[in-house]
C-alpha cells in the first residue's frame, strides 16, 4: 500500500517511558504524530509539544478505529503493555487482558481500517532463560513468566495477521531500558519506580536505599550481571523499522539489545 501524502503514525503508550522517546524521534524526523494512551502509567507532559493526543484505552477498538481514520493513520507503535516480571506471576489474568487483549484490539483497528504498518514493543523475556548469552535469534522461545508469554502470543499472531490481511509487523526484543533523552526533556517518572539505575540515582541523592539482590549469580561477585541499551537508542531502532516496513521490507522480529545474562530478567 502506498504511503499516504498526509500520513501519521499512531503511537499507543505514546505517554510511557520509551514511548514518549519514540514520539520525540518520530517528531523530530517531520512525522506527524498521534498518541492513544490512557495515562494509567503514562505522563501527558512527556509528550512532544506539538503532538496530538487522544486519552483513550486500547480496548476500545471503535475509538481506535475512529482515530485512524480522522488522523489517515498509515502506521501504528504498540508500547501500550503491562511489564513489570513480578506483577505479571501475581496477576497473569491481568497481563493477558491487557498485553494480549489489549494488542488484539488495535491489531483489529488495524485490520478494519486498512493500516499494513506495525513496529511492535516486544521483549527478550520470549526467551526465557537463555542457554547461553549473548541471545541470538534462533534460540528456543520458552518465557518463564506470564509477561514474557503475553509478547510471545502477539508475536505468534501477527504472522497469521499478514497472511490473512496484509498487515507487515517488525517485533523489537529488548531488554533494560535505560537513560534519558540527551536533551533534558525526558527520562524515567515511575511511580513507584521499579528500575534498578534511577533508583541508585535516588539513593545516591539521599531520596531512599538502594538493595541488590542476588548473590548465587555466576559473577565475579555473586551478583547479577546485566546489559542496558539506551532509551534513545531504542527510539532510533522503533523509527528505523518502520522506515524499513515503509520502504517494503519483509515482516521480521529482531533483538535490539543482543545481551542479557540469564535470570536477569526477573529483577
Amino acid at each position: 500500500m502506498a504511503r499516504r501524502l498526509t500520513s501519521t503514525v499512531l503511537v499507543t503508550g505514546g505517554a510511557g517511558y520509551i514511548g514518549s522517546h519514540t514520539v520525540k524521534a518520530l517528531r523530530a524526523r517531520g512525522e506527524n504524530v498521534v498518541v492513544v494512551d490512557n495515562f494509567s502509567q503514562g505522563h501527558r507532559e512527556a509528550v512532544s509539544a506539538g503532538t496530538t493526543i487522544v486519552e483513550a484505552d486500547i480496548h476500545d477498538t471503535e475509538t481506535l478505529k475512529s482515530v485512524i481514520r480522522t488522523h489517515e493513520v498509515d502506521a501504528v507503535m504498540h508500547f501500550a503493555a503491562w511489564l513489570i516480571v513480578n506483577e505479571s506471576v501475581t496477576d497473569p489474568a491481568g497481563y493477558y487482558r491487557n498485553n494480549v487483549v489489549g494488542a488484539l484490539s488495535v491489531l483489529e483497528a488495524m485490520r478494519a481500517t486498512d493500516v499494513q504498518h506495525l513496529v511492535f514493543s516486544s521483549t527478550c523475556a520470549v526467551f526465557g532463560t537463555p542457554p547461553t548469552t549473548p541471545i541470538v535469534e534462533d534460540l528456543p522461545k520458552r518465557p518463564i513468566n506470564a509477561y514474557g508469554e503475553t509478547k510471545l502470543a502477539i508475536e505468534l499472531a501477527l504472522p497469521h495477521f499478514e497472511k490473512a490481511y496484509g498487515l507487515r509487523s517488525m517485533a523489537l526484543r529488548y531488554f533494560n531500558a535505560a537513560g534519558a533523552d540527551p536533551d533534558g526533556e525526558l527520562g524515567e517518572d515511575h511511580t513507584p519506580e521499579i528500575h534498578v539505575i534511577p533508583r541508585a540515582i535516588d539513593a545516591a541523592l539521599g531520596r531512599g536505599t538502594f538493595t541488590i539482590f542476588g548473590e548465587d549469580y555466576p559473577t565475579p561477585d555473586g551478583t547479577c550481571l546485566r546489559d542496558y541499551v539506551h532509551v534513545s537508542d531504542l527510539a532510533s531502532a522503533h523509527v528505523l523499522a518502520l522506515e524499513a516496513l515503509r520502504a517494503g521490507a519483509h515482516s521480521d522480529a529482531s533483538i535490539s539489545a543482543t545481551a542479557c545474562q540469564p535470570r536477569c530478567e526477573t529483577w
